[in-house]
């Protein structure tokens, strides 16, 4: 068991996700079987309240009605002011224009992590012009990572076949996870939240790669016995919830590019 998970456990922390209505129920059992508390509270006038005394904070923009809009900023205002740690999903930025807007809005309230595809990283960075949100698939360009972190000041952390977590001054590489993660709904935007529980017991890259790195284990123990993508989906539940070896997680650090 990693350390960072671990304390998770101990801990137990409060997990406030505005996030999207495709993946709610699928993010809540998943912080559930990791031992956090999830709470999907995305109300304007309680999202801001609840910032303020949950332990992480989760915002993904994957459906943002104009309610989540406002309620992401206000719950990410809030959260600053309480040394909330939050991270942004900026899910199919550059291909959608309001999405991007308040993508960019939130980015310069100062995100603890910002976690996307490739694509999404690359338009934050002001690299790219983006592709098809969670369908994307680019190569991981690190360099636009690296300078997104640099200017954000966020821990970025970028998902593929490798992933990729820099804070401007050091690279770390993931090499776990299964291709099964793609075949299944929230997947990807799970992985959000399960960051934010991470981060609320340590504020470090390291932190973020071992969430990823944890998750990306249970997805291959899951997909040993899995029959589909269904089966995948429960099991992974399952992997969540068990005692993975550290032996498990492969981060290995990089030289900036």
């Amino acid at each position: 068991m990693t350390s960072s998970l671990a304390r998770v456990r101990e801990v137990g922390p409060l997990v406030q996700c505005i996030t999207n209505t495709v993946v709610q129920n699928f993010t809540a059992n998943a912080l559930l079987a990791m031992g956090a508390a999830p709470a999907m509270t995305d109300i304007v006038g309680e999202a801001g309240i609840f910032a303020g005394i949950a332990d992480a904070l989760l915002i993904n923009l994957g459906t943002p009605t104009p309610e989540q809009r406002a309620a992401a900023v206000e719950a990410a205002r809030a959260a600053n002011e309480a040394s909330t740690p939050w991270v942004l999903d900026p899910v199919a930025v550059g291909a959608l224009p309001l999405r991007t807007e308040l993508a960019r809005e939130l980015v310069a309230l100062g995100p603890t992590a910002i976690r996307g595809n490739a694509s999404e990283i690359a338009v934050l960075a002001g690299s790219g012009a983006g592709g098809r949100g969670m369908e994307a698939s680019e190569d991981i360009d690190a360099a636009a990572a690296v300078a997104l972190a640099c200017e954000s000041g966020a821990i970025v952390a970028v998902s593929g076949p490798q992933d990729l977590i820099t804070d401007g001054r050091r690279v770390l590489r993931v090499d776990n996870g299964d291709a099964l993660l793609t075949k299944v709904t929230g997947g990807g935007c799970t992985l959000g939240a399960v960051v934010a529980a991470f981060l609320s017991v340590e504020r470090s890259p390291e932190s973020v790669a071992q969430a990823h790195a944890y998750y990306g284990a249970a997805a291959e123990v899951a997909a040993e016995g899995a029959q589909g993508p269904a089966s995948f989906a429960v099991a992974l539940i399952d992997a969540l919830s068990s005692d993975l070896p550290a032996t498990l997680l492969r981060i290995r650090e990089e030289p900036l590019p």
